[in-house]
C-alpha cells in the first residue's frame, strides 16, 4: 500500500520495506480484517493508489 511514499523514500535514499502476510487464506483473513478495521484511513488509502494507478 502507499506506492507512491516508499518508491519516493526509497528514491531519496531511505531504506524501504513491505510487510507481506503470507499462509493459508482461513488463517490470514481475520488478521487482515481486524488490521483494516484497526485502520480506517486504508479505505482511503486504497482509492488513492487505485487513482494513482490509472493515471499510470
Amino acid at each position: 500500500m502507499s506506492d507512491h511514499l516508499t518508491f519516493n523514500l526509497a528514491a531519496a535514499g531511505f531504506n524501504v520495506g513491505k510487510y507481506l502476510v503470507y499462509g493459508p487464506v482461513r488463517e490470514v483473513l481475520p488478521y487482515l480484517v481486524r488490521r483494516a478495521e484497526e485502520n480506517t484511513a486504508v479505505t482511503g488509502d486504497m482509492s488513492r493508489e487505485y487513482g494513482l494507478v490509472m493515471q499510470e
